[in-house]
């Protein structure tokens, strides 16, 4: 017998409760049993993820609650937060106010409204084309050529991976497969849950078993990101049951989400260092920034997305 909406979220929450039980006594014991200083950074960047993880879900369950124009609106302030953690970091001039201010006042709510109404064909270019026209535009008009190109690309691509990939989030929740209307939340539930378990294990694995850190970031290790990559996939192809997909589609979609997740990490990191920073703002979300929170939903969420649309959506 099929489970109802509600009956199901309420399943897969009280999984998440047990799953949360169960890693704060393992994050308790590995502190208790590791004096490698390196360990201990990878299980207190764990206990944070941890932490976390669960702000991400509860404020997908209140958007649950409300509708999915509540949750694009808590993705939408997610953007903004992650936009403002950007900008922080790069040089601004005063030829750059007007551009970011159609940034924060114009894009990000015309972006999640859009979403919200489900107007997919304005959404998917809005960002990606008409404001990368418009903008240098704007940022060419007050004729300041100093690092002109530089400029305008930190603008864009704060805007793009703030913006434009968070807000493909609460797109996940109004995708309607044949056969799955009026369940869209249920998916955005599962890409979410598949994201975080593939970072959230991958930390706890190299804090266990990692022996060789990242050096895109030393927070993670190279086996832990293969231990938590499969964990995800594994779990993702179990969970087929509350998407549209079946078992082996399912396997397929969550190792592409997870593969995209680590690529958007990677990306991330690699950014914020050619900005002279080793992470970005500690002075938000739960003792890191917003935007370092969202790295891994930046190019999954696109992907995720967009593959349910070409291949599950007529």
């Amino acid at each position: 017998m099929e489970l109802s909406l509600q009956q199901t979220f309420f399943a897969v929450f009280g999984g998440l409760a047990l799953a949360a039980g169960a890693a704060s006594v393992l994050v308790h014991r590995l502190m208790a049993r590791t004096a490698d200083p390196v360990k201990l950074t990878w299980i207190g960047q764990l206990n944070s993820r941890l932490q976390a993880s669960w702000l991400i879900l509860l404020l997908f369950a209140v958007g649950f609650a409300l509708g999915e124009v509540a949750l694009a609106v808590i993705f939408a302030v997610a953007s903004f937060f992650a936009l403002r953690e950007f900008v922080a970091l790069t040089p601004i001039k005063p030829a750059d106010h007007i551009a970011l201010a159609i940034a924060f006042y114009v894009a990000i709510p015309v972006q999640y409204v859009l979403v919200a109404i489900g107007w997919y064909q304005l959404y998917a270019v809005f960002i990606p084309v008409y404001l990368f026209l418009v903008l240098p535009v704007i940022m060419a008009w007050r004729h300041d050529t100093e690092l002109y190109l530089q400029r305008v690309a930190k603008v864009q691509w704060g805007l793009m991976l703030s913006v434009y990939c968070v807000s493909h989030a609460p797109a996940i929740a109004t995708i309607e497969p044949p056969g799955y209307e009026g369940r869209g939340a249920l998916l955005l539930l599962y890409f979410l849950l598949v994201v975080q378990l593939s970072e959230n294990i991958a930390v706890a694995a190299s804090a266990s078993f990692g022996r060789t850190p990242l050096r895109s970031n030393p927070n993670k290790s190279r086996e832990g990101v293969l231990i938590g990559g499969a964990a995800a996939t594994v779990i993702g192809t179990l969970l087929w049951w509350m998407t549209p997909f079946t078992w082996w589609q399912a396997a397929l979609m969550s190792a592409a989400t997870v593969l995209a997740a680590f690529m958007g990490g990677l990306v991330l990191a690699s950014v914020k260092r050619s900005l002279g920073e080793r992470q970005w703002d500690q002075g938000v979300a739960l003792s890191r920034g917003v935007l370092e929170r969202l790295e891994g939903i930046t190019f999954s969420a696109p992907v995720f997305f967009h593959a349910t649309i070409y291949f599950f959506v007529p």
